[in-house]
């Protein structure tokens, strides 16, 4: 009984463990956690093909190449290894679309994901755009596309070579162009094939010879012994302005011999300026970095040959115009010069000199006398002056030319006085009452008593009327 109630006492405080163990957790370092991510991505993604931009393109002093592969919306960290032998590796450059191959894993020691590249290529294109960049690389770091081996097109050229094939499109569209802009353009063909196979080394032997005819010797069939050699080029024959190749638009399949590096070197070697037009405006080929210039078109390309001699036609219609201008021009500017150089063979006349000579003796002249006067007037003052003080000086002289100044005085006084005038023949007729001076006949009247006086006495007499 006690132990049945002893029993039932512990059963009523049994309410179980108040602290349970710890319930049972995984709990990964971040080094469990980064391996098993990484093993999930070798194992679920592995090897993968990605196409993206390249961007922050850095190459390491061990070899390795880091960069990022971006598109609009995300970027992948990726990794190329020296070890690794990846072909077309230089294709690499930022900015550059791209198609990789490689192994997706993640970098533990920074918990990023990344690519192990295995495989390049450019993105969207197969191999021959490969082979392209791979030969447009190599060729550009041996100097061929350099800017400063460009040779400038001579404006109006003369007789220029012409490589492409008969039978094209491209033949035709040039002819049609030359016949329009420049008729007189003379143009020696160099047939080839400009597609398929074996079509890129006759592009090449069609250049060679373009320059071969360019600078050919000719024999002098005049002369007895045939192996003589007259050896001045035949510039004025064989001289070429330049060379055109060219080809109308395709494929780049089309278009492949223009890639070729066989053509891009006889090109490069061509003595003569090369212009490359070949497809359309879009289309670029190897030959068109080489060559000195590149057309869009093989129009365009026959319209910037013309483009000297066409543009002058509105210049030769306007010449004789221009020409009497500029010879009216030249005429009245030798006109003036003539008057020019008339006038100063004047002034150096030895008659011009001697008559300077004798304007500037009279001038001197007439200075001297002036100087003559002015002295004689300046010397007459200072006499007056020194007389002046003098007689002050000598009362009796004074007075004694005082009296020879007042007897001049008295004769010119008598000369004019009526006395001298009477002894003229002249005499004064006045009123015998008055004694006033007749000098009007009107005032006298009948019967009126008139004295007149002669240089010997006087008449009286009476008017009648």
């Amino acid at each position: 009984m006690p132990s049945h109630s002893m029993s039932k006492s512990k059963s009523q405080w049994n309410f179980g463990e108040l602290f349970p163990p710890e319930q049972t957790r995984k709990v990964l370092s971040v080094s469990e956690l980064t391996g098993q991510i990484r093993a999930l991505l070798e194992k679920q993604i592995g090897q993968i093909w990605v196409g993206g931009e390249v961007t922050n393109l850095r190459a390491q002093s061990s070899g390795h190449v880091y960069f990022t592969l971006k598109d609009a919306a995300a970027q992948l960290n990726c990794v190329l290894f020296s070890r690794e032998k990846v072909p077309h590796r230089e294709l690499l450059a930022d900015g550059q679309k791209v198609l990789l191959q490689g192994d997706v894993t993640v970098y533990e020691a920074r918990g990023q994901y990344q690519l192990i590249v295995r495989a390049v290529e450019l993105q969207g294109v197969g191999a021959l755009q490969i082979a392209f960049e791979k030969l447009k690389l190599k060729l550009a770091a041996e100097g061929l596309f350099a800017p400063e081996r460009k040779r400038p097109l001579p404006k109006y050229p003369q007789r220029i070579g012409l490589v492409t094939s008969p039978t094209g499109a491209a033949i035709r569209d040039v002819l049609h162009v030359v016949r329009r802009r420049n008729p007189g353009l003379e143009i020696i063909l160099a047939p080839c094939r400009v597609q398929g196979d074996g079509a890129a080394k006759e592009i090449a032997e069609a250049i060679r010879i373009l320059n071969e005819f360019n600078v050919a010797t000719v024999f002098d069939r005049s002369s007895a012994n045939e192996k003589e050699i007259r050896r001045s080029q035949t510039a004025a024959t064989n001289n070429l302005d330049l060379i055109l190749v060219t080809r109308g638009g395709g494929s780049l399949e089309d278009l492949w011999a223009f890639n070729e590096e066989t053509v891009a070197r006889a090109i490069f070697e061509s003595a003569v300026p090369v212009v490359s037009a070949v497809g359309h405006e879009i289309d670029f080929t190897i030959a068109d970095f080489v060559a000195d210039f590149r057309a869009a078109t093989p129009s365009a390309a026959a319209e910037i040959i013309t483009e000297g001699v066409f543009a002058c036609r509105e210049f030769v219609g306007d010449a004789p115009i221009l020409l009497q201008r500029a010879a009216r021009r030249g005429l009245e500017s030798a006109t003036e010069n003539f008057s020019q150089f008339a006038g100063r063979l004047a002034r150096l006349h030895p008659r011009r000199k001697l008559y300077d000579s004798l304007q500037r003796l009279d001038d001197l002249q007439s200075g001297l006398l002036r100087g003559l006067k002015a002295a004689s007037r300046s010397r007459g003052l200072i006499f007056q002056n020194l007389a002046g003080r003098f007689l002050r000086a000598k009362p009796s002289l004074a007075l004694k030319t005082r009296r020879e100044t007042l007897r001049q005085l008295e004769r010119r006084l008598h000369s004019l006085g009526p006395e001298q005038v009477l002894a003229r023949g002249y005499s004064i007729t006045t009123d015998t009452a008055s004694g006033k001076v007749l000098r009007d006949a009107a005032t006298v009247s009948a019967g009126q008593a008139l004295t007149t006086r002669l240089a010997n006495g006087e008449i009286f007499s009476r008017v009648d009327r």
